[in-house]
């Protein structure tokens, strides 16, 4: 049974369709939510379920402020709290500061290593794949998640990916070629510009007679 276009809500015939996020689309009804731009499966950034070109929308609308995202210059680490002094429970008026002690202002720390460096929402994500913290030095967005560099790979054969350089199928990443045409591609349809790819699974080894 053919499924529905989740942007025009008209059924999606085979001949006529592109999957992405999840979902079957017609191929001109893939666009970019805010410019209208046509987008290729597995080639632009997503948000809340719907698909964005990664420049400029992407990085206007979501993108960090006044963080570097690129590969060279600085960024903007959060202060780390002071955990120096362990607090313990004591009476209202132990608690209060002393006058001398308004009057010292200790000079701010810096970063640690140890300090989480988190985005602006605050605690930092959870890896899809590993399932560990992802600081914000070593983030890469990707299908609406954060993952670390290495993190974000083929679920076929493990070859590591670009944000928004992959396709996408129920919800994990795969190399465009080989690994998302054997798996999920049309069987003996022309994807290129010139000839023809059978895509197929890759057959099985049999024994030797």
């Amino acid at each position: 049974m053919a499924s529905k276009c989740p942007k025009c809500e008209k059924t999606v015939y085979f001949a006529e369709k592109v999957t992405s996020l999840g979902k079957d689309w017609h191929k001109f009804c893939l666009k970019c939510e805010r410019c209208n731009k046509t987008l290729n499966s597995g080639g632009h950034a997503e948000h809340d379920g719907k698909p964005y070109c990664h420049k400029p929308c992407y990085a206007t609308l979501f993108g960090p402020k006044g963080v570097n995202i690129g590969g060279a210059g600085s960024y903007i680490y959060e202060k780390p709290q002071s955990e120096d002094h362990p607090t313990s429970p004591t009476s209202p008026i132990d608690s209060a500061p002393k006058p001398e002690e308004r009057k010292v202002n200790n000079p701010p720390k810096g970063p640690s290593k140890a300090s989480s460096i988190t985005t602006f929402t605050g605690e930092p994500n959870m890896c899809p794949r590993c399932g560990k913290k992802v600081y914000f030095a070593e983030k890469v967005t990707s299908l609406g998640k954060d993952w670390h560099r290495p993190c974000l790979r083929c679920e076929r054969c493990g070859k590591t990916l670009t944000p928004g350089g992959h396709a996408e199928h129920d919800g994990e990443p795969y190399c465009h070629k080989p690994c998302y045409g054997i798996l999920f591609g049309p069987k003996g349809v022309n994807t290129g510009a010139v000839g023809s790819y059978i895509y197929d699974k890759e057959p099985e080894t049999k024994a030797q007679p």
